[in-house]
């Protein structure tokens, strides 16, 4: 039985508001401390929700709300040095799901609202301190909050995995920088289809934004690590200046940088990955979302493996007493989010190829494609179900 009545999440972008609203219909009070002054719906471009994500998001009643604010997107595309190829996909699944980053926090913020969850800004965690009753928060403005569990949802520059292991790994920096833009497009673009696309370049990938506008995003090799802040320093003029160079031989990429406006031009600095993360909780001190796992985004799950691992510590939570409920929790989630980080992290060394590598890589790419079995290799991704009424701890963790 568990033993939890109240939690503390520490972060309000994706996984915070989806671990609350979910703890919430697990009977346990959860409260959302955020570092920045409010919502944070001015960050990032575009993403995809997998269908694992959206059915996660449906356990706590946001996913028609999610829905809503996205893009289906059935099918997938293949493009390297601009000759385009038709990927292979699942059947029996709904489509992927592409959304504005922004939207998809103000949504998740506001559903979690709507259900009861507070939320309290400018509060930056700095320290805890844990007795055997509870843990307290101390925030950098002087104040603290006590409940029984602290939830770290605080991305992939996590303070509290700082605070359960300060040897704990940090992100790595994968020799790129993000950017991308929602623009108005009249070229002859799929309205069905995500598209990779390897350019003479650089990486990118594109697809149908909505009311005759495509979302593109760019992968810009840079050898400087940038933060975002640092990388958001440097006037919009310049970025703009490097990706319509980086694209200009590229169809339809040199087209969408060159119609890209400094207000659209969303900078999003350096790419990472986590590494495997060693310690996942520590004694009253949990991790979920990117601050624990966060595989690059050529794995198209990072924000829908967040969004499962924000249900299943609730779902852990509602059913057994700390710390087996923590160690219950890693069990069903380590084995599945590392499996796609691999998976990931094979796709990002493609990324960087030189002429000789991407010329390789378009002769062997209908031969991978006509080989390619979607259901072995994104099965056991895109239709993974948390079963939400099943005792968390009747789960045999499978590692996929």
């Amino acid at each position: 039985m568990s033993e939890t009545r109240t939690a503390l999440v520490i972060g309000g972008g994706i996984a915070g508001p989806v671990a609350a609203t979910a703890l919430l219909k697990a009977g346990i009070d959860a409260r959302v401390y955020e570092a920045y002054p409010g919502p944070s719906d001015n960050i990032g471009s575009g993403l995809a929700l997998a269908p694992n994500g959206i059915a996660a998001l449906d356990i706590i009643g946001a996913g028609d709300a999610v829905r809503d604010i996205a893009v289906p997107v059935p099918k997938m595309g293949l493009s390297i040095n601009d000759k385009d190829m038709h990927m292979p996909g699942l059947s029996g699944l709904p489509p992927l799901q592409l959304v504005d980053r922004g939207e998809l926090h103000q949504t998740l913020h506001d559903h979690a609202v709507a259900a009861g969850v507070p939320f309290e800004y400018n509060k930056r965690l700095v320290d805890v301190v844990e007795t055997e009753s509870g843990i307290t928060a101390k925030f950098t403005d002087g104040s603290t909050a006590t409940a029984d569990v602290l939830i770290g949802a605080d991305g992939i520059r996590s303070t509290v995995r700082g605070l359960i292991d300060p040897q704990a790994p940090g992100p790595e920096y994968l020799g790129m920088l993000g950017f991308g833009a929602l623009v108005d497009y009249d070229g002859e673009i799929p309205e069905d289809t995500m598209t990779f696309a390897f350019g003479k370049q650089a990486y990118y990938l594109y697809g149908p934004g909505g009311d005759g506008r495509v979302m593109w995003g760019a992968n810009l090799p840079h050898k400087e690590y940038l933060s975002l802040t640092a990388a958001r320093a440097i006037p919009k003029s310049h970025w703009l200046d490097i990706l319509r160079e980086t694209y200009a031989e590229d169809t339809p990429g040199g087209e969408l940088a060159r119609r890209t406006t400094e207000e659209q031009l969303e900078v999003i600095g350096a790419l990472h990955i986590m590494p495997s993360v060693p310690h996942w909780f520590r004694g009253r001190m949990v991790l979920v979302g990117d601050a624990v796992h966060a595989p690059s985004n050529s794995s198209g799950q990072g924000a829908s493996l967040a969004i499962e691992s924000a249900v299943q510590i609730a779902r852990c939570l509602r059913d057994l007493p700390v710390p087996a409920a923590f160690a219950t929790y890693e069990q069903l989630r380590r084995g599945r989010v590392e499996a796609v980080a691999a998976r990931a992290a094979k796709a990002n060394h493609s990324k960087t190829l030189g002429p000789v590598g991407r010329k390789m890589m378009q002769l062997l790419a209908p031969l991978f494609i006509k080989m390619m079995n979607p259901e072995k290799t994104m099965g056991p991704e895109q239709r993974y179900r948390i079963d939400w009424d099943a005792p968390a701890h009747s789960e045999v963790a499978v590692a996929v």
